[in-house]
């Protein structure tokens, strides 16, 4: 028997009333392309671990079927409604391997922005609000060419996701004052930066000083680990070296509305039995933390 996914949180607390627990607590997810399955496979074990959603990989070579394929954004909205896990957003991971700061004007930057068009198309035919695209690898943002063809191709796929009623959102480990320009640069109204829990740690960063200092930024879905993810397994939460309390605290004293908490550990080779006890642990200091994914009051 699967236990409900809101009462899991319920049996984690002391019996009671809490004056304080938000009104709109954050759902709280995984992240398909860390999970030993995809597709239909990916939400039935997000339902059967208690997960509340799921973020969607888009697909490419080496990171499995297209979801903009002949069908498969049928198989997922079915698969998602038979679960009872709520599609939450769509990730172009695949960028990571294309490369966004392409030259402007050339074959790449075409190929580049025909890929956007179908993340973006792909999250509208989801239902899903946000489309994100990450900038490691070949994307990231490594120097003033990277940095200002990075900003030309967000800013133009920022004007189509509001064209469709989406929120797209960057992914990077960018320092404070330069993501505070990228998103002035950018300067779209459905334009958003995605908080990752630990990525800025790889990078020198403090996550929580970044998530006081881009607070009015980021978007609403966050994503959660406490550990490096490419060094042997990932932690549990709340036991790595992410400080990963410390920034929820954050969001939570700045009132930054926190949509869905979306775990990032890689629950791949045998590690799906970990699930529920993250789910656990981040929908209790969800509600420690008092997030909410209604907008700041």
């Amino acid at each position: 028997m699967v236990v409900g996914r809101r009462s899991r949180a319920a049996l984690a607390e002391p019996a009671g009333d809490d004056v304080n627990a938000p009104a709109d607590p954050p759902m709280v997810g995984l992240a398909e392309w860390r999970l030993p399955s995809s597709g239909a496979g990916a939400l039935r074990l997000a339902a059967q671990a208690g997960a509340d959603g799921m973020q969607v990989e888009f697909g490419g070579p080496g990171r499995g079927e297209w979801a903009d394929a002949p069908g498969r954004v049928a198989v997922l909205r079915e698969a998602a409604s038979a679960a009872n896990v709520r599609l939450l957003a769509v990730a172009g991971n695949v960028l990571n391997d294309v490369g966004l700061p392409a030259p402007p004007g050339g074959p790449a930057e075409t190929r580049v922005r025909r890929l956007l068009t179908r993340l973006l198309d792909t999250a509208r035919d989801l239902g899903v609000p946000l489309a994100f695209v990450p900038s490691f690898r070949r994307s990231a943002i490594d120097g003033p060419i990277a940095f200002t063809r990075t900003a030309r191709a967000l800013a133009w796929a920022a004007r189509e996701a509001h064209a469709r009623g989406l929120v797209l959102a960057s992914e990077n480990v960018l320092p404070e004052a330069a993501a505070c320009r990228l998103v002035a640069t950018v300067a779209s109204p459905a334009f958003r930066l995605v908080l990752d829990t630990f990525n800025p740690v790889g990078a020198g960063l403090d996550p929580a000083g970044l998530t006081a200092g881009l607070a009015p930024a980021l978007a609403d879905q966050v994503h959660v680990k406490d550990g490096p993810p490419a060094t042997g397994d990932t932690p549990p939460l709340g036991r790595g070296q992410g400080r990963l309390d410390a920034t929820l605290a954050v969001l939570g004293r700045h009132r930054v509305p926190v949509r869905a908490l979306v775990l990032e550990n890689d629950y791949r080779g045998g590690r799906e039995h970990l699930i529920a006890a993250d789910l656990a642990w981040a929908r209790t200091a969800a509600a420690r933390h008092g997030l909410s994914g209604s907008p700041a009051r």
